[in-house]
């Protein structure tokens, strides 16, 4: 049996340790005894910017909040104009560094994509920026996050009219979530969305269901 190995640690501002760990050629990311992501699993983190992208013409603003293993990055890109932008938020720098390091096979060079800046801090304040075409977001667990309370800033009612008013007419807000959320899809409409829910799956026809929100500002 081929062994894991923990390749580092950083700690979450606000709480809690992220753990980059290796098995062969596979790598995950854990937190406390749930994973939050694995590197062969990337269908639904895929679909989120696939879903979220669709639209979009030249010149579009992206941004993507949570860098993880790239593959969110990686999907949009493929699918985005030479002239567009993307930003892409990520809180912990050590996860910058691990993209950089151990998992650069993994990303495939696409942090040095000429379109891409990366912004180290909360995407929360990466959306106050305003003027995007589509906000991704694949952020702790979705909106019952494991890992930060905080991310009511992100998910909560003034959260999402505050990303309603940074996205262009016709923008999108796409959200990843590993289960389905009711009173989050009310609470989106609230917000002032159309709203679309998919059911995505993580690997393949037999991989874990996750749900993707595709809300848009009309």
């Amino acid at each position: 049996m081929i062994p894991r190995v923990l390749l580092d640690s950083a700690a979450v501002p606000g709480g809690g340790e992220l753990r980059l760990y290796r098995r062969g050629d596979e790598y995950s990311i854990m937190l406390g005894g749930n994973e939050l992501m694995n590197s062969r699993l990337s269908g639904s983190e895929e679909a989120l910017a696939t879903l979220g992208c669709a639209a979009l013409g030249p010149d579009a603003r992206v941004l993507i909040g949570g860098l993880g293993m790239g593959f969110t990055l990686r999907a949009a890109l493929a699918m985005l104009a030479p002239d567009a932008a993307v930003t892409v938020a990520e809180l912990v720098p050590a996860v910058i560094a691990w993209a950089r390091g151990p998992m650069a096979g993994i990303f495939a060079g696409s942090l040095d994509d000429p379109r891409v800046d990366v912004f180290e801090g909360d995407v929360g304040d990466a959306i106050g920026q305003g003027g995007w075409d589509a906000i991704l977001l694949d952020v702790d667990n979705g909106p019952d996050g494991l890992s930060r309370p905080g991310n009511d800033r992100l998910y909560g009612a003034a959260a999402l009219a505050r990303a309603r008013t940074a996205l262009r007419p016709g923008g999108a807000l796409a959200i990843w979530s590993a289960a389905p959320d009711r009173r989050f899809t009310a609470r989106l409409g609230d917000a002032g969305f159309t709203v679309d829910e998919h059911d995505v799956r993580a690997r393949g026809a037999r991989g874990a269901r996750h749900r993707i929100w595709l809300a848009r500002r009309l």
